[in-house]
């Protein structure tokens, strides 16, 4: 898992990330270490290159691992909104899925 990762990260090609995406996606709808799920989220949301669609993914995983574990850690936090001001600021640089995770994660936190 980790090293379909950090492969992604070093080589933005579709299929690396396309791998990348299912294995985030798969991690943090079924991993149930919580700590362990927060930290890829947070690094490929603050490593992946912008415009990557990565991006917006970790934004939305981080709102998958607020609703399920109902915390995140204070980076994991200001990441998620960050990923989605950048995504309301600009789609193409990152997606729209960061807007959903960011709304999941005020609304699963209570930080409305």
């Amino acid at each position: 898992m980790a090293e379909t990762l950090e492969r992604a990260l070093r080589d933005r090609s579709a299929r690396a990330e396309g791998e990348a995406a299912g294995v985030l996606v798969g991690t943090a709808l079924h991993d149930d270490d919580a700590r362990f799920v927060e930290h890829w989220c947070v690094r490929v949301g603050t490593r992946a290159a912008p415009g990557s669609p990565l991006l917006g993914l970790a934004g939305l995983c981080l709102g998958h691992a607020a609703r399920r574990f109902g915390r995140l850690g204070e980076e994991a936090v200001a990441l998620s909104g960050a990923l989605a001001a950048r995504a309301e600021a600009d789609p193409s640089d990152v997606d729209g899925r960061a807007l959903d995770g960011y709304d999941d994660v005020r609304s699963f936190l209570h930080l409305w």
